[in-house]
Formats: structure tokens, sequence, C-alpha cells
């Protein structure tokens, strides 16, 4: 694919933007609709939310565990259990955003870090990214929660986190995903390139 043409080979199932309009621009998101010429040549409405991207962590202890959360997520009205995220501050480096969400929430710095990759948890209608990124060598230090921010921060094995993954006790998207890279790294089957 080049620059001129993201699509490729794949033009054919390209919308093109005939209009956009904001719906809402709040502190978090901004919510757009546009009208775009569909393949067939016929417009339609898209309707979707622009997201800054976030980070997820995926803290490895010494002894084998990792280090999770439980956190009341309004929209679903329950607590959920995720792995250490955060959405990017403007002009903030991913890797820096990454440091700064696992010491606020955790309280732990890490010695070496690896980026795993990037993953799209809502691509019907976000614009959002979440890369994912694997840290060891924890040390402990105090915890700089945001205001209006409560969590709980506990350390399970992976394979805990695999059977809440099973059976339903972890359901967050983005955390179902980063348990997939974690089984991967931990047999061997996926290489991570870690950096102090």
């Amino acid at each position: 694919m080049s620059e001129a043409d993201p699509a490729g080979p794949h033009r054919h199932l390209f919308e093109e933007r005939l209009d956009s309009q904001d719906i809402l621009r709040g502190n978090f998101l901004h919510a757009k609709r546009d009208t775009v010429r569909l393949p067939d040549g016929h417009s339609a409405t898209r309707e979707y939310i622009i997201h800054p991207g976030a980070v997820m962590v995926i803290p490895l202890l010494d002894d084998g565990r990792v280090v999770l959360e439980r956190q009341f997520r309004y929209p679903m009205g329950r607590v959920m259990v995720e792995f250490p995220a955060g959405k990017l501050d403007a002009g903030e480096a991913v890797l820096d955003c990454a440091r700064r969400e696992l010491l606020e929430e955790t309280g732990y710095v890490a010695r070496e870090w690896a980026r795993a990759g990037v993953m799209h948890p809502v691509i019907s209608y976000s614009t959002e990214f979440i890369e994912v990124w694997f840290c060891r060598g924890l040390s402990l230090q105090q915890r700089q929660l945001d205001h209006g921010e409560f969590l709980d921060v506990f350390a399970e094995s992976p394979d805990w986190v695999l059977a809440a993954c099973r059976d339903g006790g972890i359901t967050d998207a983005k955390t179902l995903t980063g348990t997939l890279w974690l089984q991967n790294v931990l047999s061997g089957a996926w290489k991570l390139d870690w950096r102090s």
C-alpha cells in the first residue's frame, strides 16, 4: 500500500467521505456524523467516535504472576477486571503513557519494556487504538491515582487469568486480547524485543 492509495488493491471496498459534522465535543470523546459514498455509488451516514488512543500494560512480576486491576466501569454498571490501561495525553509518546499509567494506577515502575503490538477494539464506531506493552523487573512505589479514580490492584497467575477469561470473570475486550498475547509470549510462540 502506498501513501497515495492507502487501500492498495482493496480500493473497491473504500467509502469516500462527502460531508462531516460534529455531533458532540466532550472532555474525552468527540462524536461525528459523516455522509459517505459507498462503493456502489449510493450514499450512507457513518456515526463514530474520535478517540486519542490508549495503552494497555501487561506487568509481569518476578514470581510469575501478573498485575491486574478491579475498577467500576459506569457504562457497564459493574466492577471489571482489567490489565492497567489509559488514554494518551495530547502529544504524549506511547511508551511514556505506558510508564505513567503503570505508576499512577498500580504504583509499579518497570526495569524493562517490550511493545507487543496494537489492537483496534471497536472498529465499527471508533478510531480508538490500544498499544499493548509488556513490562518486567517491577518495583513498587507510591500510586498516583487521578482525581476521581478508584481501583484495586492485585496479582494472579496467568492460569487464573486464562480461567477468568474462559469463565466470564474477565469480559473486557482489551484484557481478553492481552491474555492471548500473554499466553503466546509465555509459551514462547510470540517473541518480544525487551528494552531497558
